[in-house]
């Protein structure tokens, strides 16, 4: 009887010898948290039957306004950026119905972009209502209130990289409808002709390579927005 519990103690303690000996189990690796979420609207003003103003060139101020739509959301789709555009081609999109794309997307920032003969250089306009405390259901044509602070900011960065990119730049502050119904960080970027000494016009609008320099600035005050909105 001795005999047999010292073997059955024998047993145990070789098996718990071996349980010990061997290696944890290897934990499966966890996949990568995905990057924050970043949306952006892009809204090529007018378009169809609102052709908006016309060049000293003859291009219609709509045209201008896509085709520097396409090249920032080329630009900023190239650096990993999601984008969703209120209109791809020249077609009519009611004010509200901007409003309302940029407001789904929960857009992170919103550019309006806008072409003009006038002035120098790019001009940004953030709205001009007074800020508000954000609400459960934000009233149409003033929801903006609740975003202008943060609009401003926006347009301080986007002044920066345009300045920056040696591009003159006018802040100011309007009354814009598609602009106020905006539940998001809003700016509206009008570009206007480059000029040089005596006021002489160095490039229009239309210019693809000054459209190319603009569009640049615009990506790269967006790559800082996007800094500056995931800093802890």
């Amino acid at each position: 009887m001795r005999w047999t519990r010292t073997l059955a103690a024998l047993v145990i303690t070789i098996a718990w010898a071996g349980s010990a000996a061997l290696p944890a189990p290897l934990q499966e690796p966890q996949p990568p948290s995905p990057p924050p979420r970043f949306m952006v609207v892009l809204d090529a003003a007018h378009g169809g039957n609102d052709a908006g103003g016309r060049l000293n060139s003859g291009q219609l101020e709509n045209a201008v306004n896509l085709a520097v739509n396409v090249r920032l959301r080329s630009l900023l789709g190239a650096r990993g950026i999601q984008v969703v555009t209120t209109r791809e081609a020249d077609v009519s999109v009611d004010l509200n119905r901007r409003a309302e794309i940029a407001n789904h997307a929960k857009a992170e920032a919103c550019l309006i972009l806008h072409a003009t003969e006038t002035g120098s250089g790019v001009h940004l306009f953030a709205s001009s209502l007074a800020p508000a405390q954000p609400t459960r259901f934000a009233a149409w044509k003033t929801a903006q209130g609740a975003w202008v602070t943060r609009s401003l900011a926006l347009a301080g960065v986007v002044n920066s990289a345009l300045t920056h990119a040696g591009i003159n730049v006018t802040l100011g502050r309007t009354a814009l409808p598609g602009l106020d119904s905006m539940t998001c960080p809003a700016v509206a970027v009008e570009i206007g002709p480059e000029r040089g000494e005596g006021n002489k016009i160095t490039a229009e609008p239309d210019s693809s390579d000054y459209q190319a320099k603009i569009a640049t600035a615009l990506a790269a005050a967006v790559l800082q927005w996007r800094t500056e909105a995931h800093q802890p």
